[in-house]
């Protein structure tokens, strides 16, 4: 499942230009006995099965002999993806991904061998393989080369702390509704404008938790910013 997304959009992109490799290990190949098995019943009893320490532990260490980074679970008790943490991870000369199965991992693993544990979401998944894969894109595209324009990601969602702006393409006018006036003008200064407000007011409207959970020393409305605001709800309330 995780290697058929190196053969696929900008993962692969990001091969091809030789700024990331992927690869993974399966766990049941340092497994022993004759059905190689990776889980067993839990201790306590309970349903569901336990991912077992020793043909992890053993396919851990394989994979540290010669992938440098930290050893990441993909939990739901880990901490919350978001970019920030995105752009963190992408800045690592490389990651060990561990994505459990069943009910999880054997807590000796997570305690000897799991130097950090993320989740990408309050919901629950049947593995961890799905939010290995989502790291490995969202890291992807913030490497050197990738991106055919570097701008692209500068001013995704979430990168400047908002919530990316409006966007239109051709043609000017579809089923009656035409593209802002302002984006067909030429005037780079008010298009600039025109986006920071737009992506100010729809933070503001959709995602206020952004604004209200982050620290006020790294977000702070500049001039400009409080000035756009003001004409924006001026010229809303005039409407």
């Amino acid at each position: 499942m995780c290697n058929s997304i190196a053969h696929y959009g900008i993962i692969r992109q990001a091969a091809l230009a030789g700024a990331l490799k992927f690869d993974s290990l399966d766990p049941r190949a340092y497994a022993r006995g004759p059905h190689r098995a990776v889980d067993d019943r839990p201790y306590g009893g309970g349903p569901g099965m336990v991912m077992k320490p020793g043909p992890l532990a053993a396919c851990i260490d394989a994979a540290r002999m010669s992938r440098p980074g930290p050893v990441v679970y993909l939990s739901p008790q880990g901490e919350l993806l978001n970019q920030s943490l995105v752009e963190e991870l992408a800045a690592l000369p490389g990651l060990i991904l561990l994505a459990g199965r069943y009910e999880g991992i054997d807590e000796r693993i997570v305690e000897s061998r799991v130097e950090r544990e993320i989740s990408i979401g309050d919901y629950v998944l049947a593995g961890g393989e799905l939010a290995a894969m989502v790291i490995v894109e969202a890291i992807a595209r913030l490497l050197p080369g990738v991106l055919g324009n570097r701008m692209s990601a500068e001013q995704d969602s979430f990168s400047s702390g908002l919530l990316d702006c409006p966007h239109f393409t051709r043609p000017e006018r579809f089923e009656g509704r035409n593209v802002p006036p302002v984006l067909l003008g030429g005037d780079h200064e008010k298009i600039r404008q025109w986006r920071l407000t737009q992506a100010l007011v729809r933070t503001g409207e959709r995602r206020p938790d952004l604004i209200a959970n982050l620290d006020p020393d790294q977000f702070r409305l500049n001039d400009e910013q409080v000035e756009l605001l003001s004409t924006y709800q001026l010229e809303q309330e005039d409407g």
